[in-house]
């Protein structure tokens, strides 16, 4: 029997532990640094009060007991992917295994003061801070709330934009059923000149309708100077007084892939072919967001193509050991989310041949919170997935 080791129990690797444990003659092993899967695109909800980070977190050992792979709860220190040796914060040493797959995900780029904000897509705890801090400004009845995020040169698919855009517009939302929605200001803020325009040139007019149409002010194509405990310096001078400021830092390489022995783009992720493997490095694998990710300059990492390369790597290492054909990642290169409004959404979608943003009022918001009820009753094993979901 051949003993894989997956790192990280995040979408990428809670997917490959799924799908490796369907496949015969497979001995999984998944460690984890949180005892708890956490549905990050429906956390968007928890700053507004529509949902709570309890509600959206799943026991990672009901999970494996679901599935059948082996957890461990720890933190990965090292890796020395020619050996196969796994050092973990407990001492631990993992080694004799013949696959590992690497779905650490990512860090994020500090820049300076950024302990003066909060993220949605950061520790899941930042979420629960966020809502404590904006029902202390409701209850005070004014203020000014700040929402951005930012990007990395070395490699655009590493920004998450559309939660900075999701929050806002619930938070909009939120003050608007409140009857206080003209007691505050809302900004958004970017460093680069078109936020979004990963999604399409028709997506960003949309956009700026929809700032207009709520009242939103912007501050764009400036880069950040630093952060302050109450607003943001900006390289040209301007600051941005606020008393709540999230931003969504963009990606980087995870800290012990840097100091591994993998090979590593300029960002810091590891360079795969087409089938998430590690070449030169027999056995090794990497995917999710700790992977390089090919394809064209609109590409982003994702949820769902980070579950793509997961189940790609599934048939991937049983074909390595039994024969077949592989499967590539690269064909399903393309954005693809239910961005939520709080009383609505916008369908976004993006390949090489199609760029869409369409608008699903009422119905769109009912789409993601079930999404969000499927995404976790499928992990479970409670409902049938569906397939290439």
């Amino acid at each position: 029997m051949k003993k894989v080791l997956i790192l990280g129990g995040g979408f990428a690797g809670v997917e490959a532990g799924i799908f490796l444990s369907k496949k015969k003659g497979l001995d999984i092993t998944l460690v984890s640094d949180r005892d708890y899967f956490y549905i990050y695109p429906t956390s968007i909800w928890i700053p507004t009060g529509g949902t709570t980070k309890e509600d959206i977190s799943i026991p990672l050992d009901k999970i494996a007991i679901t599935h059948g792979f082996k957890l461990i709860i720890d933190t990965v220190t090292s890796l020395e992917a020619k050996n196969k040796k796994v050092t973990l914060e407990s001492g631990r040493i993992l080694e004799d295994y013949d696959y590992i797959v690497v779905a650490l995900g990512q860090d994020k780029i500090q820049l300076k003061g950024i302990e003066n904000t909060l993220s949605i897509c950061g520790k899941p705890q930042e979420a629960v801070e966020m809502k404590d801090r904006l029902d202390k400004l409701i209850e005070k009845g004014s203020g000014t709330i700040a929402m951005g995020f930012g990007g990395n040169p070395k490699d655009t698919s590493a920004v998450r934009g559309g939660p900075a855009f999701e929050v806002l517009f619930n938070v909009h939302n939120l003050l608007k059923k409140r009857g206080i929605r003209d007691k505050f200001k809302l900004i958004f803020f970017a460093p680069m000149e078109k936020p979004g325009q990963k999604m399409g040139e028709r997506a960003l007019v949309m956009m700026d309708k929809m700032f207009k149409m709520t009242n939103i002010d912007k501050k764009v194509g400036v880069k950040i100077s630093s952060f302050e405990n109450d607003g943001i310096l900006f390289e040209d001078g301007e600051k941005i007084e606020s008393d709540l400021t999230m931003f969504i830092s963009a990606g980087k390489g995870h800290n012990v892939l840097e100091s591994s022995d993998l090979p590593l783009s300029d960002a810091g992720f590891v360079i795969t072919n087409e089938f998430n493997e590690v070449e030169n490095f027999e056995g090794i694998y990497a995917i999710g967001d700790s992977a390089s990710l090919m394809g064209p300059k609109w590409r982003a990492k994702q949820g769902h193509v980070a579950e793509v390369m997961a189940r790609n790597v599934a048939n991937n290492i049983y074909v390595n050991i039994n024969g077949g054909s592989r499967e590539s990642y690269k064909e399903h290169i393309n954005i693809l989310c239910v961005m939520d409004t709080g009383d609505g959404a916008a369908f976004v979608y993006r390949s090489d041949n199609s760029a869409k943003m369409i608008p699903m009022p009422f119905i769109g918001h009912w789409i993601k919170q079930g999404w969000g009820w499927y995404c976790k009753n499928s992990k479970l094993g409670k409902i049938p997935r569906i397939p290439g979901m």
